[in-house]
């Protein structure tokens, strides 16, 4: 029942997280795209990089960097815009796919991290060394992309939507209709598409997250700093989530869009793979295009580590004698 009771425990926690932090999630997802060609053959002369220093330009070059400025906006506007045009409801687009994704990823990786947690910790120190954490959050953290990356292509979709004009909006109803058109549509390898940027981006975060969080956990208990209690959680949990944020950014802009583009048939794919996307990327809006929609990714990522373990922590309490 040990290794059973981990997964079910994560399980609860990453859906709790997921569904009370999705609203920033779509935000983010909104500014990672923000900058991006909609078309499958639109050019990408029309971005603006973002290091870029002042030259001569053209009147009507001028007015393209006016406009793909203009078009990049903060997380706060993102979300008061996408309040305005499209309402409340769809701060919640694609929420059915959070709960499949953190129901397939999540309670995978979480389970797994638990189990090799407790086989790989010393049982006279009850220590795990940090070395081992973050191979355990590696192995746990693919495996859990691996099976969880049809929904999160789905939850990618849904969130995006939004923002195409209507003639190009899928317009999916649920996350089952979703998956049952793309396999239709594109091919069952759909379901798996930009899966090795999902599985790297998993490694990292899992590695990244579970194991600075133990880390920093077990350093302030050790250190006699605070008592293994709910603010020991919030900030060993905030400051996981700091740390993952900043590992999987880059990592994360490039899924969302392989994820997101769309295919038509018998033209070209705006990217061939992660590789192709991060090129063109970098090249067509500068290096730091990578670290897009971080803002919202921290706002996210900290909120969601927060709940998060906050809620595994009171799960483990009243599933204890269980």
């Amino acid at each position: 029942m040990g290794g059973v009771k981990g997964f079910i425990e994560g399980g609860i926690a990453s859906i709790v997280a997921g569904c009370s932090t999705h609203p920033l999630d779509l935000i983010k997802v909104r500014m990672q795209l923000q900058g991006e060609a909609q078309g499958p053959n639109a050019a990408a002369q029309n971005l603006r990089p973002s290091l870029a220093f002042q030259t001569n330009s053209t009147p009507s070059s001028t007015v393209r960097l006016r406009q793909a400025t203009a078009a990049r906006i903060g997380p706060v506007a993102t979300g008061i815009r996408i309040f305005k045009t499209e309402g409340f409801r769809a701060l919640f687009s694609g929420v059915s796919a959070t709960v499949l994704r953190q129901t397939l990823y999540s309670t995978t990786r979480m389970g797994i991290y638990d189990i090799l947690k407790h086989k790989w910790t010393d049982k006279e120190t009850n220590t795990m060394p940090l070395a081992r954490k973050i191979l355990a959050g590696l192995i746990a953290g693919g495996i859990g992309a691996a099976v969880g990356n049809p929904a999160d292509v789905a939850m990618v979709r849904m969130q995006a939507d939004g923002r195409l004009p209507l003639s190009q909006r899928r317009n999916y109803t649920s996350v089952v209709d979703a998956l049952a058109r793309m396999t239709k549509q594109e091919g069952i390898t759909s379901l798996w598409r930009g899966s090795s940027m999902t599985v790297n981006r998993a490694m990292l975060v899992t590695a990244s997250q579970l194991a600075s969080y133990d880390q920093i956990k077990e350093t302030i208990l050790a250190k006699g700093w605070m008592k293994d209690g709910l603010c020991t959680h919030v900030v060993a949990s905030f400051s996981a989530g700091f740390v993952a944020a900043v590992v999987s950014n880059p990592v994360d802009v490039i899924k969302t869009r392989v994820m997101n583009m769309k295919v038509v048939p018998g033209q070209r794919p705006p990217y061939t793979g992660a590789l192709d996307c991060a090129m063109k990327t970098v090249k067509a809006e500068g290096p730091m295009a990578l670290y897009k929609g971080f803002i919202p990714t921290i706002s996210r990522q900290g909120p969601f580590t927060v709940v998060l373990f906050v809620t595994l922590e009171q799960v483990r309490k009243l599933l204890k004698n269980f």
